[in-house]
C-alpha cells in the first residue's frame, strides 16, 4: 500500500513539474518575444511612424463610437495584437477622432483625407452630428474629402455624405431604412418554463420590463417609442439633406415609392444611389486609386496613393504626456458612461462608488475650478445612482459650478445623476427623460414542482425563507411595490426640486416616457443644446474663467498598472495588426441577442432591487 501511494505521489509530482515548466517556459517565450520586439524596434527605422508629405490621412474608423472605452488587461490586448486576433467588440473614442480631423486640418503634410467607413458598427446621432461637423470645418482649409465604400450602412452614410466626392462601388448596396426598436418577448417561453414573473413598477411608460410579461410590445410603449424614434430620424434626415444638398423629400421610407424606382434601375443598388443623388459617381478600386494618384501622388503601398490612416497617424499627434502646471485652472470632465451599477466598476460601466470617488476627487483638486459630468447612460441602479448624485450636491456646495454634458443617452438613472447640475446640456439628439423606476426578479417553484422537486422549512419570522425556489408571499409583494413607488415619488421630487419645476408637471412629463434633447429643452428637463464643447464653455463661465485647460478625471493607477500599461503599449507598437470586423452568423447573432436580454439584468446589482433603467433607449 505504501509503495502504491509512493508511487502515486512519484507519478502527480512529475506531472506537476511538467506542468510547472511548461508555465514557466510558455511566459518566458512571451517575455523574450517582448523584449526582442522592442530592441529590434528601437534600433531599426522601420519602427517609426512617420507622416509623409503632401498625403492623404484615411479616416478609417473600426467599431463603436464611445465617449469612454471599455477597460481591457493590457495583457489581454497586446496578444490579441500580437496575433493579430480580431476584437469581438472594437470601439473608437469620440475626442480621438475630433482630435484628429481638427489637427489634419492644419497639418500641411495632409493634403486630403479618405473615409473608409466599412469598419464602423455604431455610434449614436450626438456623436456623427459631432463628426461631421469636423469634418466640415476641414473642408473650410480647402483640402478636399473622399468618401469611398463599397456599401454604406445608415450610420456610415451620415459621415460620408459630408465628403466633397462620394463614390461607391458599382457592384455595392445601401439603404436609410430608418430608426427603429423592436425586441424579443419572451412571456409564452417563461409560462412553458413554468417560471413566475414579479414585476414592481411605476410610470406608465416604464417598458422595460414588458420582454418577461407581454408578447408583444404594448400600446403605451408604441405611443412613446414612435414619437421619439420620428423626432430623431427627422433630425437624421435634415443633417443628411443639408450635408448632400438636396430636399428631404428625397428620402424613399414607404416600399412602394423604394420599389417604384428601384425597378426603374433593373434592382441595381448602386444605380439606384446613383440616380437618387446619394452618390457621386460610381468607381472601381483602380479608378479611385488614380483619382487619389492626381491628389496626393503614387507609393508603393496596397493602396496605391500617399496615405497614413487614422491610428498611425494617431500616434503621431499623441505627444508624450506631459503634466500641467500646477497653478493651471482647469475645468475636469467626469466621464459617466454605460449602465449604473453599484459598487466599484471598471471603464465603460458606472460604477456608484468608482464614478463617485472621480467626482470627489475632481472636488479636492484645487486646479479644478469646474466640473463637467459627460453622461452617456441608459441608467440601472436607482441606488447607486444616488451616490453618485449625493457627489454632485458635494461639488456645488464646495462652490465648484457643475454642469451636465449629455451624449446619446442620459435616461432613467442616467437623468437622476444630472438633474442636480446647474446648468443641462443635451445634444439635440440625446435620449432623456424615462424617469420612472421599476424592479423584477423571477421565481421558479412551478418548475421545480413539475420536476418534482418541492421547498420546505421553518423560520423565525414570516420574512425568512424567501428565495427563487418559493412562491411570493403576496404580502412580501406588497411591500416591494410601495418601495418602488418610494422611489418614484423620490424620484420625481428630485427633478421638480432641483430643476424648479412644478411636481405634478413633473410626473405629466415622466411616467417612464422617453423624450429626445430638442424635446426635453422644451419641456424643461434640460437648459440647453450643444455638445461637451459647449458644456465646457458653460463651466468655465459659471467658474469665471477666461483662461484654463481641459482635464480629464481618471482614476489613479498604480505602479504596477502603470508600468505594465505602457510596458505592452510600446511593445504593441510593432506587433500591432489592422483588425477587421466580422459579421456573425444569423442563429449566432440571435443567440448573443438572447443572451444579452438577460445578461443586462443578470448584471443588475441595487441593493434593495429598484432600478431607473431605460432599455428601450437602445435602438
Amino acid at each position: 500500500m505504501a509503495a502504491q501511494k509512493s508511487m502515486a505521489r512519484t507519478l502527480f509530482g512529475g506531472i506537476w513539474s511538467v506542468l510547472n515548466f511548461s508555465r514557466k517556459l510558455f511566459f518566458n517565450l512571451i517575455f523574450i518575444l517582448i523584449v526582442v520586439a522592442i530592441i529590434i524596434g528601437i534600433a531599426s527605422e522601420e519602427g517609426k511612424i512617420e507622416v509623409p508629405k503632401d498625403s492623404a490621412l484615411i479616416l478609417n474608423l473600426n467599431g463603436e463610437l464611445v465617449i469612454e472605452k471599455t477597460a481591457v488587461d493590457p495583457f489581454a490586448q497586446f496578444m490579441q495584437e500580437a496575433f493579430e486576433e480580431k476584437d469581438e467588440n472594437p470601439e473608437v473614442l469620440l475626442r480621438d477622432v475630433l482630435f484628429t480631423i481638427d489637427n489634419a486640418k492644419h497639418d500641411k503634410r495632409i493634403k486630403a483625407m479618405v473615409l473608409d467607413l466599412h469598419g464602423l458598427q455604431h455610434g449614436g446621432l450626438d456623436k456623427l452630428q459631432q463628426i461631421g461637423d469636423a469634418l466640415d470645418s476641414f473642408k473650410e482649409s480647402g483640402k478636399p474629402i473622399y468618401a469611398i465604400g463599397d456599401y454604406f450602412s445608415q450610420e456610415q452614410y451620415y459621415l460620408a455624405a459630408h465628403a466633397n466626392h462620394l463614390y461607391m462601388n458599382p457592384m455595392g448596396w445601401m439603404i436609410l431604412d430608418g430608426y427603429g426598436r423592436y425586441r424579443l418577448y419572451f412571456k409564452s417561453m417563461l409560462e412553458k418554463l413554468k417560471a413566475t414573473t414579479h414585476v414592481f413598477r411605476v410610470g406608465t411608460f416604464k417598458s422595460a420590463i414588458e420582454p418577461f410579461i407581454r408578447d408583444d410590445m404594448s400600446d403605451a410603449a408604441k405611443q412613446a417609442n414612435q414619437a421619439w424614434l420620428d423626432a430623431l430620424w427627422s433630425q437624421y434626415k435634415a443633417d443628411v439633406a443639408q450635408a448632400r444638398g438636396m430636399d428631404v423629400s428625397n428620402f424613399d421610407e414607404k416600399l412602394d415609392d423604394f420599389l417604384a424606382k428601384f425597378e426603374q434601375v433593373g434592382g441595381d443598388f448602386a444605380q439606384y444611389a446613383l440616380e437618387n443623388k446619394w452618390v457621386d459617381g460610381l468607381r472601381n478600386r483602380e479608378e479611385i486609386r488614380n483619382e487619389l494618384v492626381a491628389v496626393v501622388g503614387e507609393d508603393k503601398s496596397a493602396r496605391g496613393y500617399r496615405h497614413i490612416g487614422f491610428k498611425q497617424y494617431l500616434q503621431v499627434i499623441n505627444g508624450p504626456y506631459l503634466p500641467m502646471p500646477k497653478d493651471t485652472n482647469n475645468v475636469g470632465v467626469v466621464v459617466a458612461k454605460g449602465t449604473i451599477l453599484n459598487g466599484t466598476q471598471k471603464a465603460g460601466t458606472i460604477g456608484g462608488d468608482s464614478t463617485a470617488a472621480l467626482l470627489r476627487k475632481a472636488r479636492l483638486d484645487d486646479s479644478v475650478k469646474a466640473v463637467v459630468l459627460y453622461v452617456d447612460s441608459p441608467g440601472g441602479s436607482a441606488f447607486a445612482s444616488e451616490v453618485i448624485r449625493q457627489e454632485v450636491e458635494n461639488i456645488k456646495a464646495a462652490g465648484k459650478p457643475l454642469v451636465v454634458s449629455m451624449s446619446t443617452y442620459a435616461a432613467s438613472g442616467g437623468y437622476w445623476i444630472s438633474a442636480g447640475a446647474d446648468e443641462i446640456w443635451a445634444a439635440p439628439s440625446t435620449i432623456t427623460g424615462s424617469i420612472g423606476i421599476f424592479g423584477m426578479f423571477m421565481t421558479y417553484e412551478n418548475s421545480l414542482d413539475y420536476l418534482g422537486i418541492h421547498a420546505d422549512g421553518v423560520g423565525t419570522t414570516e420574512f425568512a425563507g424567501m428565495s427563487a425556489v418559493r412562491a411570493l408571499d403576496p404580502r412580501i409583494g406588497e411591500v416591494i411595490q410601495r418601495n418602488i413607488e418610494h422611489g418614484y415619488d423620490q424620484f420625481i421630487t428630485l427633478v421638480a426640486n432641483e430643476r424648479d419645476m412644478d411636481k405634478g408637471k413633473v410626473d405629466s412629463i415622466a411616467q417612464g416616457r422617453v423624450w429626445i434633447g430638442q424635446t426635453a429643452l422644451e419641456l424643461g428637463l434640460v437648459d440647453k443644446l450643444g455638445y461637451l464643447d459647449d458644456a465646457v464653455s458653460a463651466a468655465a463661465e459659471l467658474a469665471g474663467l477666461e483662461q484654463y485647460d481641459t482635464k480629464y478625471v481618471e482614476r489613479d493607477l498604480s505602479p504596477k498598472e502603470q508600468f505594465w500599461n505602457e510596458f505592452f503599449g510600446v511593445a504593441s507598437t510593432w506587433f500591432g495588426g489592422a483588425l477587421k470586423s466580422q459579421s456573425d452568423g444569423q442563429l449566432m447573432g440571435l443567440v448573443k441577442q438572447l443572451v444579452a436580454e438577460f445578461d443586462t439584468f443578470a448584471k443588475l446589482n441595487d441593493p434593495r432591487g429598484a432600478y431607473a433603467l431605460c432599455l428601450p433607449c437602445e435602438i
